[in-house]
């Protein structure tokens, strides 16, 4: 097994590479404005590092969201045609479960939220168990509707401290976390989702209408 793993649903591209029992080498750089100028050295640096080609991979893993449209597009599109170009399945893992998964320990035993930008002052959230197991969401909403008594990893309690409890964990995903929570679902004969975004609302970009008729005075 050698896994080639990237997220960009949020500020952080992330990349990794993971032989399925541990990481090999990993890159992450936050800017929210590059993702698709900074994803693919990103790999081409992971996989150097690893003493790896793109030919001795076995799959690609990539982070799904819930994320803003254009940084998500790019991880999405990157996964899907190295995919196709190379003949390895796609496989996609949300976003907020690689945080909580690196979140865990920092809980202590605790229920937590993990929550992510989705701008519009809005968050990108779910629930999870102390075990690091989602119990509700991914969804998108307001921060001040949230459970202020839980511990919160990811960006949304360091943008809304007033809406949160204890702030854990990383603020952005690492790409360790998805390649390691993928190695161990493949390992034990699990079916992995494909490579398809978690969007929880339209892009702030639209097609505009039709123009509008105008008539003579």
């Amino acid at each position: 097994m050698l896994l080639l793993a990237f997220d960009t649903a949020t500020p952080a591209t992330t990349a990794a590479v993971h032989d399925g029992e541990r990481v090999l080498a990993e890159s992450t750089a936050v800017d929210a404005r590059r993702h698709g100028e900074l994803l693919m050295p990103s790999v081409t640096r992971v996989l150097d590092q690893a003493g790896a080609t793109p030919h001795d991979l076995t799959a690609v893993v990539v982070g799904t969201g819930p994320g803003p449209y254009t940084g998500l597009r790019v991880g999405l599109v990157t996964a899907r045609v190295l995919a196709a170009v190379l003949g390895i399945p796609a496989h996609g893992v949300c976003t907020l479960d690689a945080i909580a998964r690196a979140s865990v320990t920092a809980a202590a035993g605790r229920e937590f939220l993990v929550a992510t930008d989705a701008r519009r002052k809005e968050v990108y959230w779910a629930r999870y168990s102390a075990a690091g197991q989602r119990l509700a969401g991914p969804a998108v909403g307001k921060p001040a509707a949230l459970d202020p008594a839980l511990p919160a990893a990811g960006e949304g309690p360091r943008l809304y401290p007033e809406s949160f409890g204890d702030p854990i964990g990383p603020r952005y995903p690492a790409a360790s976390m998805l390649a390691g929570y993928a190695a161990e679902r493949l390992a034990a004969g699990d079916v992995l989702p494909p490579a398809e975004p978690l969007y929880l609302r339209r892009p702030d970009a639209q097609v505009p209408g039709p123009p509008k008729r105008v008539s003579a005075a």
